[in-house]
């Protein structure tokens, strides 16, 4: 079963999304995640198995240039998880399917996502999901 995320299940997503960027408190991500459930242009859905919580994808609006995109605002995958006990069962097709189908009611043509250049599994999963690679950038920073 899935359903949007509401206001009340903020800190049970920042449990997941400690899971799939680690490196971030507990508190951060509820606050992040609340902001995010009440944004018009951002959607979290949910996926439940027996009442309990197995995974979520996070997506949203963007409105600049998205590599290999031609129209905006474009859908975009934002996060996306799933408990390693569920995977590989089509919670994340459905998941996605869900953000796609918002991003198309919201007026979108294309729908995106990105990766790590070393994250093969995700890649993999991307691919898996009817996603085409569009482009791979290497980034850069120094401080001044």
């Amino acid at each position: 079963m899935l359903k949007e995320a509401t206001l009340q299940e903020a800190e049970e997503v920042a449990h997941m999304a400690v899971q799939l960027w680690p490196g971030h408190s507990l508190e951060q991500f509820t606050e992040e995640m609340s902001q995010l459930i009440v944004q018009p242009d951002a959607r979290i859905f949910l996926a439940y198995h027996a009442g309990q919580t197995i995974g979520f994808a996070q997506c949203q609006l963007r409105y600049d240039y998205v590599e290999g995109t031609r129209s905006s605002p474009v859908g975009y995958l934002e996060g996306l998880y799933v408990k390693k006990d569920f995977r590989h069962q089509g919670v994340a097709v459905q998941l996605v399917k869900a953000c796609e189908q918002w991003a198309k009611r919201k007026g979108c043509q294309e729908f995106a996502s990105d990766c790590e250049l070393e994250n093969e599994g995700s890649l993999a999963m991307h691919l898996r999901l009817g996603f085409n690679e569009v482009n791979r950038i290497i980034c850069f920073k120094k401080d001044i």
